[in-house]
């Protein structure tokens, strides 16, 4: 299963969402929200690569699921784009800087300015004790 084929690029759609869901969930989703006829073991075998010639509709309907454009099963170039926004997006989940951020909407401006500082202020605190010949 190549980077740039269809199987790599929805099997890197599906790890991206948490929990990832079922094929079962996929199809359900996407017939009912889409009124696209596709089954979960079509599915299956397009993420492994057992299926490899999609229609363009089906191809549409798995783009608009998952939240990106069809331009991502197309062209490489795009893939390659929305991959390092999905991993930059993936970073951010895993760090908890969406609670972050989420609880900051609710924060006065000053609160939010404070709380930058603070963040700014342990970053540099950090930083400097990985640095060579700091101690810590």
């Amino acid at each position: 299963m190549g980077a740039f084929s269809i199987a790599g690029k929805l099997d890197r759609l599906f790890k991206q969402l948490r929990p990832e869901p079922s094929y079962m969930a996929v199809a359900e989703a996407v017939r009912s929200d889409q009124g696209v006829s596709i089954s979960h073991t079509y599915i299956w075998q397009l993420r492994t690569g057992r299926r490899d010639n999609p229609t363009i509709q089906h191809l549409t309907a798995l783009a608009i699921y998952f939240g990106v454009p069809v331009a991502y099963f197309l062209d490489d170039e795009h893939t390659t784009r929305i991959d390092s926004q999905l991993d930059m997006l993936r970073t951010i989940r895993d760090a908890g800087v969406t609670e972050l951020a989420l609880r900051a909407a609710d924060v006065s401006p000053r609160g939010r300015d404070t709380i930058s500082e603070l963040i700014r202020k342990v970053w540099e605190s950090e930083r400097e004790s990985r640095e060579p010949g700091s101690p810590g």
